[in-house]
């Protein structure tokens, strides 16, 4: 029979990291098959994704931060092919925050990721796919508008590699004075909402820019988005927000913040708004938003509370 090979597509800003190379050896000399490729400049990723769907590899692992998985996954996603069909996708979480990562129980240590292959069995999960004046996007994530965008956006990378996902905590904090609202209308199954915003979040997971958790309800296999609205609040309420929004305090969006589940939505607005897709900014006035079910197959811990009837 012949052995399942993993592929492991690695940022290359990582490439360096000692720790993944020991827990790739250690992954080797326990008979596992798994290849290393590193990406070096823009276009890498979708290339080596579409070598390994036609090497026919049996898991894609991005190794990098929620970007990367994002950039293996819509790849994997635009290849035309059934999720059936297409490599399971897997994750060695190596960015600042590991937002997914965290969400999802994906162990942050690299031998641990790993060996999560091995144990596990790929679950179907959704994506998000994202258009937007002519251009498309995919998400595993979640994307983020106003408040949690400027925050994830605007934090200096050597800030974030200093202090980690608490780099965001901190650039949220001083950002809390001077957020301005937008104004956008909102459409979909059930939903039709109009007015000014301060943080906006659609959801496949269920936090990014270092912990926000802007769609605390989100699940990764329901078919559904999650959208959070969070309107123009009080100063008592705007001085607590980058706190709450960080330590998942959902019963505080959910008292302040317009909630939907639905399988898409459409945004228009009068100035380009701009959406971050898991540290990718996509521009535009108007966009749809589908959540397509099923759309890969990924290895997560079989505990996860982000899959229906899990904990």
């Amino acid at each position: 029979m012949t052995q399942a090979v993993w592929r492991l597509i690695l940022n290359g800003k990582t490439s360096g990291d000692e720790a993944v190379r020991e827990a790739v050896m250690a992954m080797r000399e326990q008979g596992q098959a798994l290849q290393v490729r590193v990406t070096w400049e823009a276009g890498d990723a979708e290339r080596l994704v579409h070598e390994a769907i036609a090497d026919r590899v049996a898991v894609i692992i991005a190794g990098g931060g929620d970007g990367t998985l994002s950039e293996v996954a819509a790849a994997m996603a635009m290849s035309g092919q059934d999720a059936d069909a297409l490599p399971a996708l897997a994750l060695l979480p190596l960015g600042t925050a590991n937002d997914f990562a965290a969400a999802t129980g994906i162990a942050i240590e690299p031998e641990a990721a790993l060996r999560l292959i091995a144990a596990s069995t790929p679950q179907p999960i959704d994506l998000l796919r994202l258009r937007g004046d002519g251009a498309e996007h995919w998400c595993v994530n979640l994307a983020s508008g106003g408040f949690g965008t400027e925050v994830t956006v605007e934090t200096p990378e050597g800030m974030k590699k200093l202090l980690g996902g608490l780099a965001y905590l901190i650039t949220g904090v001083t950002k809390l004075a001077t957020i301005e609202p937008q104004t956008a209308h909102f459409t979909g199954p059930g939903l039709d909402w109009q007015g000014d915003f301060i943080a906006l979040g659609l959801g496949n997971g269920r936090q990014a820019g270092g912990g926000q958790q802007l769609c605390p309800h989100a699940l990764l296999d329901d078919g559904q988005l999650a959208l959070t609205i969070v309107p123009p609040l009080g100063s008592e309420a705007i001085a607590s927000l980058g706190t709450l929004l960080s330590a998942g305090k959902a019963g505080f969006l959910a008292e302040v913040a317009r909630q939907a589940s639905l399988p898409w939505v459409e945004i228009h607005s009068d100035s380009p708004l701009t959406l971050n897709l898991d540290g990718e900014p996509m521009q535009a006035r108007h966009f749809r938003i589908d959540c397509v079910p099923g759309r890969v197959r990924m290895h997560l811990p079989g505990d996860t509370a982000l899959l229906r009837g899990r904990t």
